[in-house]
C-alpha cells in the first residue's frame, strides 16, 4: 500500500508528532493553513468516513478532542475549526480518513467558510422527509 498517512504511521515518513495513542495519531500538517494546523489520523488504513470503522471514527474524535485543548491552551486559540473531507469533490487529496484541527484568532482568514445560501422551508421539509425515508438505505 502506497498510503502517506499509513507510512507515516510505519515510520517510514517523519512527522512532527503532537500527540499518539494505541489507535491513533496526530502530527502537524506540513502544508498548514495556520500555525498549529494538525492532523488526527486512525493508525488503521481506511479511505474516508463512509468506510470507516466506528471504532475507528470514536478513537480519532477522543484524539481530535485531546489535541484540540493542547492547541487551544497552549496557542491561546480563539477557536479551532474541525474539518474532515470525504472524497475529491470535498477536497480529500489523501485517502486515509484524518481529521484537520485549524487553529483559530479572531480576524485571522486562515480559511473562509461557504457562503450561506437562501432559505426556502418547503424545500428543507422536503428534502429532510426524503433522507428520513433513506436512512434504512
Amino acid at each position: 500500500m502506497d498510503c502517506i498517512f499509513c507510512r507515516i504511521v510505519a515510520g517510514e515518513i517523519p512527522s512532527h508528532k503532537v500527540y499518539e495513542d494505541d489507535m491513533t495519531l496526530a502530527f502537524l500538517d506540513i502544508h498548514p493553513a495556520a500555525r498549529g494546523h494538525t492532523l488526527v489520523i486512525p493508525k488503521q488504513h481506511v479511505a474516508d468516513l463512509l468506510s470507516a470503522d466506528p471504532l475507528d471514527l470514536e478513537a480519532t474524535v477522543r484524539g481530535s478532542q485531546v489535541v484540540a485543548r493542547i492547541l487551544h491552551k497552549h496557542l491561546q486559540a480563539d477557536g479551532i475549526n474541525v474539518v474532515q473531507n470525504n472524497g475529491t469533490a470535498a477536497g480529500q487529496d489523501v485517502f486515509h480518513y484524518h481529521v484537520h484541527l485549524i487553529p483559530r484568532w479572531t480576524g485571522d482568514q486562515a480559511i473562509r467558510s461557504w457562503r450561506p445560501g437562501e432559505t426556502d422551508h418547503a424545500a428543507l421539509g422536503s428534502l429532510a422527509a426524503e433522507l428520513r425515508a433513506a436512512e434504512g438505505t
